[in-house]
């Protein structure tokens, strides 16, 4: 794909991964939005990434909303004219023994990080067969791997994945490429975790997923990488 001025629409980008992705993309010359529960902090986030508004949009939109969705792409559509890329990247998590883990926790993961998934692409499917683009989620190797206080994101994650492969077996009839990207431990805001420039250090950093991105979407048509793992180069050394 010709990344320059294609539309990129990311869910969850008001900070960390989304809002590292966001940056990246910019950078190397697409149009941006970001959306959020909280819109002011949308647009808070959009005008730091860009103060050229025909850049960068925030929106307020709830992914475990439907028709919100479908305004979120919308409002894509009615600023920039398309959209390229959908990046389903909203997420929460809730860690604690089965036992321990309230109903409501559950219900909370599952509908964000999996409903909210099919509900992003649910919604922008036209837009996607016009342009022939390109939908990723950002899922987790929580996603393969199970370990202990994790068995509700795990099933959160784990359902990403299936979901992620069959909607891109069901959409390549129509030429848009679907991938899934399932990282280790990132340096972002994820669980309340505020990010550290030295504990960090050794952690993917959202840029990096950046780079990631845009590598994804110059792949020759022909080429998809339907399911990326991505580690830290090195464990941490405590």
């Amino acid at each position: 794909m010709e990344i320059k001025d294609k539309v990129a629409y990311i869910t969850g980008g008001t900070k960390g991964i989304g809002y590292g992705i966001a940056k990246t993309l910019l950078d190397a010359g697409m149009r941006v939005a970001i959306s959020g529960r909280d819109a002011e902090d949308a647009k808070k986030a959009a005008a730091t990434l860009s103060k050229d508004s025909s850049r960068a949009l925030g929106i307020g939109s709830d992914v475990r909303d439907l028709d919100s969705e479908k305004k979120a792409v919308a409002a894509v559509l009615e600023a920039f004219g398309q959209v390229d890329l959908v990046l389903a990247n909203a997420g929460l998590g809730h860690f604690a023994p089965v036992d321990e883990l309230e109903p409501e926790q559950w219900l909370q993961m599952i509908d964000t990080n999996l409903t909210g998934a099919f509900y992003t692409l649910k919604a922008s499917m036209d837009a996607l067969k016009a342009s022939k683009g390109y939908y990723m989620t950002l899922a987790s190797l929580a996603g393969t791997n199970f370990f202990p206080t994790a068995s509700g994101y795990n099933a959160s994650k784990f359902g990403v994945v299936g979901f992620t492969q069959a909607a891109m077996l069901d959409l390549r009839q129509y030429d848009i490429k679907v991938t899934t990207i399932m990282p280790g431990s990132v340096a972002s805001h994820f669980n309340g975790h505020t990010p550290d420039e030295d504990s960090d250090a050794w952690k993917i950093q959202p840029e990096d997923l950046g780079e990631l991105v845009l590598d994804l979407l110059k792949m020759h048509p022909r080429t998809l990488p339907s399911k990326v793992e991505v580690r830290p180069t090195r464990p941490d050394k405590k």
